[in-house]
């Protein structure tokens, strides 16, 4: 923090006016559920982006990251226009876009960022730089907007500004995350309710292992399983793949006859959900433990209903069960990126060792491992 502080001082000549940060999040349990109108069960890591802004008065948008070769990048807010960046710059330009689109009276601002959340790695890197912006404009300029508002206006800046057709849950789980909790998360009305997940307590971890192996979500293959979900919900005359009961589940897929495609994802979508569900009631009852399996069948059908799995994330799942693990499964948007085990505190370095042996002897890129600590939401620093 101080040293975003200073680095602040160092481009811009003075103080910034405050400090801010927002994490990235691992999901739990539930993925592509978003933008079917589903549950979700992120919660926050101490991986964070940390933004010191200062408003301007001039229509100028002042953007410096310590993570990014490069000076300064200035930007007229006038001339802030979808889809007309390719840049990092686009996640925070597009938060000032959107908070101007809805009538917000944002006038510029000079910004310093630093972020140790890892970039690609489905840790939603770029949520948490929307929302530490959003969170410094909100409140630097008194605009008053809840912390689900601004999740909803970064979104609207990922899916229109960025062009990445993610739904709610990434810039939901950076602003309303609690230390201590998973964020169990209605994404069609977003009501929330904060689930105790503390695995130190009962002498577990959740490992992250990110792959190495870099994915884009506006490169196409997500974007395809969003269009493939709506068409299933289409065929099915429901407005979204939520609106399907678990236990409709088998009725529903007879009705898509032999439309291969659409059977899978709707039979991700619909599981998964339960999935979610299942979790909830499992962590509320205090049986964490039993939750590893329900991580296991949430990955088999990320892997073979959704195919958006790689050999690289099958192989830490594949491994780290074989290695004593509780449960693992990918996470995040797939095509790269992480998985996540669950398993006892005592077992956590053995597994380690394991999955890191098995991707030398794949020739895979060395994964880089850490433990996941559910963790506070976005905030002022200073």
């Amino acid at each position: 923090m101080e040293q975003v502080q200073r680095g602040f001082v160092e481009l811009y000549g003075t103080e910034p006016e405050g400090v801010w940060s927002a994490p990235g999040r691992v999901n739990l349990i539930g993925e592509h559920t978003d933008y079917n109108d589903g549950f979700v069960m992120p919660f926050a890591l101490p991986h964070t982006a940390v933004a010191a802004v200062s408003r301007r008065t001039d229509g100028v948008l002042r953007l410096h990251s310590a993570d990014v070769e490069g000076g300064v990048v200035e930007l007229r807010l006038d001339d802030l226009a979808p889809e007309s960046d390719r840049n990092w710059t686009a996640y925070p330009a597009g938060v000032v876009w959107a908070l101007r689109e809805a009538g917000h009276p944002v006038t510029g601002a000079d910004v310093h960022l630093a972020s140790t959340v890892p970039a690609g790695a489905g840790l939603s890197s770029s949520a948490a730089l929307e929302v530490v912006i959003a969170l410094a404009l909100n409140d630097l300029y008194a605009l008053g907007l809840q912390r689900w508002q601004l999740a909803r206006l970064c979104q609207r800046a990922e899916n229109v500004y960025v062009g990445a057709p993610t739904g709610i849950m990434d810039q939901t789980a950076s602003a309303c995350c609690e230390s201590g909790h998973a964020l169990f998360l209605d994404t069609r009305d977003l009501s929330q309710k904060q689930i105790p997940f503390d695995l130190a307590a009962e002498g577990m971890v959740l490992l992250v292992v990110d792959t190495q192996v870099k994915h884009s979500h506006s490169e196409g293959e997500y974007g395809k399983r969003r269009a493939g979900c709506e068409r299933g919900a289409a065929l099915l005359g429901v407005d979204a793949l939520r609106d399907i009961p678990y236990g409709e589940l088998d009725a529903a897929l007879a009705r898509l006859g032999d439309d291969e495609e659409a059977v899978r994802l709707v039979r991700h979508v619909v599981t998964e959900d339960e999935r979610v569900e299942k979790v909830v009631a499992l962590l509320e009852s205090g049986e964490t433990r039993a939750i590893g399996p329900v991580l296991v069948a949430g990955h088999a059908s990320l892997r073979d209903d959704f195919r958006i799995s790689c050999p690289e994330l099958d192989l830490v799942v594949d491994t780290a069960l074989a290695s004593g693990a509780l449960g693992a499964r990918m996470t995040g948007g797939g095509f790269g990126g992480s998985a996540i085990v669950l398993a006892e505190a005592t077992d956590a370095e053995a597994i380690t060792k394991a999955v890191e042996a098995a991707f030398a002897a794949a020739e895979f890129t060395a994964p880089r491992v850490f433990e996941a600590v559910p963790s506070a939401g976005a905030r002022r620093l200073v």
